[in-house]
């Protein structure tokens, strides 16, 4: 017999849940300059408990062509795929409008150098 979902009380092969979080995220995209000038596309604001976002971060790198990973609740990207982030999000069930394009953002985290 098959799961029930805890959340919608569908069978988990029927379940909406995850389709319902994705038109609600809010999510925020900028770039930010990392070590020896490389750019860094960002994007947060995805809740974990929702989405699966090992699976979101495979399929993002798959269509941007670039390597990344999910790490401190944010999905980062080589390179500055803002554009094409916006674009496979919304294929992928997300509103366009809550997912907003932000310009660069400077990294902060400067190492000391000894």
């Amino acid at each position: 017999m098959s799961k029930i979902c805890d959340v919608c009380g569908l069978p988990e092969e029927l379940c909406v849940c995850e389709e319902i979080a994705r038109e609600v995220q809010t999510v925020k995209v900028f770039t930010v300059r990392r070590r020896f000038g490389k750019l860094m596309t960002i994007i947060e604001g995805i809740d974990e408990h929702d989405i699966d976002i090992k699976e979101l971060t495979k399929t993002l790198k798959a269509k941007c062509a670039c390597g990344g990973t999910a790490k401190n609740e944010q999905i980062e990207l080589q390179g500055d795929h803002k554009v094409k982030v916006k674009e496979v999000l919304s294929d992928m069930g997300f509103s366009s409008d809550t997912i907003e394009i932000r310009e660069s953002k400077r990294n902060d985290s400067k190492r000391k150098r000894r």
